[in-house]
């Protein structure tokens, strides 16, 4: 399946280098923009599956403008935005997340891996799984980095006892095959599980449902 990708970052030198890396790796550039403003003009114009975001850049930071393209009315027109970070404890990239990025990799990463992170996202899974992006989201969360009341307590009223048993297991990074396993049902009814709690809460994606479990304390920060 060929994925269509956007480059955004203040940086010629990062975007020409990662432009080659996503080339080489058989995805498709659907453009360049240099700050956030470019990117959301991009977005509609350019239609990518998947924007590569940098953070601190001129204009628009990377925050406001994954925003902005994670709420175009058109759902069909909304990709999904990976954020490439040089600093991966950057508890911006937390803020990122709760805008509606899918993930974060770091700007070190090899080649291969960013290719491989873009097509994650793409088929709708989250960069969330590892040990470190869980402790960064936990010390967000114990710094006040959330407003649980505006956005999800109310969510959770929503969802059965056994959704919010796959929303836990979500939160803790495993995968439909994993959540099936470990509560005795199948890869297709935990996949239905997951896409359900996300219609429900109004998530686009597990990240969101991530973030939705720590700041509700369904999940409990370092515990």
């Amino acid at each position: 399946m060929t994925v269509s990708v956007l480059v955004v970052d203040d940086q010629p030198l990062v975007r020409h280098a990662v432009r080659d890396i996503l080339i080489d790796g058989g995805l498709v550039v659907a453009g360049e923009a240099s700050n956030g403003l470019d990117a959301v003009r991009l977005t509609k114009t350019a239609a990518p599956d998947v924007v590569l975001m940098d953070i601190r850049m001129p204009e628009m930071d990377g925050i406001a403008a994954t925003a902005l393209i994670c709420a175009q009315n058109d759902s069909a027109a909304q990709p999904r935005v990976l954020i490439l970070t040089t600093f991966e404890e950057d508890e911006n990239v937390v803020a990122a997340l709760r805008a509606g990025a899918s993930g974060f990799i770091g700007k070190g990463a090899e080649p291969d891996e960013i290719v491989r992170a873009v097509r994650t996202v793409h088929r709708g899974e989250a960069l969330l799984s590892s040990t470190a992006t869980r402790a960064l989201i936990e010390r967000s969360i114990r710094r006040g980095g959330s407003d649980p009341a505006v956005r999800w307590t109310t969510a959770l009223a929503l969802l059965t006892p056994r959704e919010l048993e796959v929303l836990v297991l979500v939160a803790e990074g495993l995968a439909n095959a994993e959540i099936a396993a470990g509560l005795t049902i199948s890869p297709h009814t935990a996949k239905t599980h997951v896409n359900r709690i996300m219609s429900k809460v109004g998530a686009r994606d597990r990240a969101q449902l991530v973030i939705l479990a720590y700041e509700t304390g369904l999940v409990v920060a370092g515990a």
